[in-house]
């Protein structure tokens, strides 16, 4: 026995001994602050290059989709680039797979079943979609409610003015964001590059509204080929108020298909509820415990989502 505690004594200190010159070579070569420093130098090269790669598409008048440049579109549409500039898309997705893995884990913890684990992951993601949704559509409204303003305003100050990014910069003040910010951040790349033609296309790129996309590539063929203000802000503005009102028809449509969405899920809970007083049984346990009842969730919650789509896409 006196063997026996000696051995596992033995081991306990050789352990502790081993564990703290692991953690004593780890602060003496800093290997932690070695690798955080590498990861983001080089997450930092790739954000460098991909916005090289970014501005010689934008020269070419190209397009590069791709996964990566999604997000990126993403998190500038929303808002999120701006406010977090260190906020790039390698970063956000291991944002994302560190906060799924945790979620699978602390859930599957909690409840003992790695369904539960994948159902936080779907929670997870469905909130990050939501909200990502939520920004990037404030911000398309608000860009939609100042866009027949910021043609007035370029209109009278295109009389007077010669330089189009000046105007800009002078508009951007009675802009609310994210106008604001966008026509700033062009006035200022074009005064440190000298490229005003360059400028406005990457101004084009930040903003997610195709109105203000088309107005603002109809602005960089006006100043590369001396063209008149006067005329694209009076063309544009027509456009931009036939724009708004088939957007308002579309708005219209869309009030009557939810409209219509509610009535069938409040039949769908009506003809559950009959079925629970037919057969005696309990809706929730044959839903959530039962193969049918799980795929008829998962059919309806489908249905949903593909509903969520369309409105989305409707509603641009």
């Amino acid at each position: 026995m006196d063997v026996c505690m000696r051995i596992k004594a033995l081991l306990a200190v050789l352990l502790y001994l081993g564990f703290f010159l692991c953690f004593y070579w780890f602060a003496r070569e800093r290997v932690l602050r070695n690798w955080w420093n590498r990861t983001t130098e080089s997450l930092d090269a790739a954000a460098r290059q991909r916005a090289r790669q970014n501005r010689a598409r934008l020269t070419l008048l190209s397009e590069r989709p791709g996964p990566l440049h999604r997000v990126e579109q993403k998190l500038v549409y929303s808002g999120l680039a701006v406010r977090f500039p260190w906020l790039t898309p390698e970063v956000w997705i291991l944002m994302n797979l560190g906060a799924c893995a945790l979620g699978y884990f602390a859930a599957g913890v909690l409840s003992g079943s790695w369904l539960w684990g994948l159902l936080a992951i779907l929670a997870l993601q469905g909130a990050r979609h939501c909200l990502m949704g939520a920004l990037m559509g404030r911000n398309y409204r608000l860009v939609n409610d100042n866009l027949l303003k910021f043609l007035d305003f370029l209109g009278n100050y295109s009389i007077t003015a010669g330089e189009v990014t000046g105007i800009l910069n002078q508009i951007s003040k009675y802009l609310d964001e994210p106008l604001r910010s966008v026509l700033d951040a062009c006035y200022y790349e074009a005064q440190t590059t000298g490229d005003a033609s360059l400028a406005l296309l990457s101004m084009a790129e930040k903003v997610e509204h195709p109105q203000f996309k088309e107005l603002v590539r109809n602005l960089e063929v006006s100043v590369r080929y001396s063209a008149d203000f006067k005329a694209l802000v009076s063309h544009s503005r027509r456009a931009v108020r036939e724009y708004m009102r088939t957007r308002q028809e579309r708005k219209s449509m869309i009030k009557e298909a939810l409209v219509n969405m509610v009535i069938l899920l409040g039949m769908a809970g009506v003809i559950f509820l009959s079925v629970e007083q037919l057969i005696g049984a309990g809706i929730r346990e044959i839903l959530l415990d039962t193969l049918p009842g799980r795929i008829s969730l998962g059919v309806i919650f489908g249905i949903i989502l593909l509903f969520y789509g369309q409105v989305r896409k409707l509603d641009r």
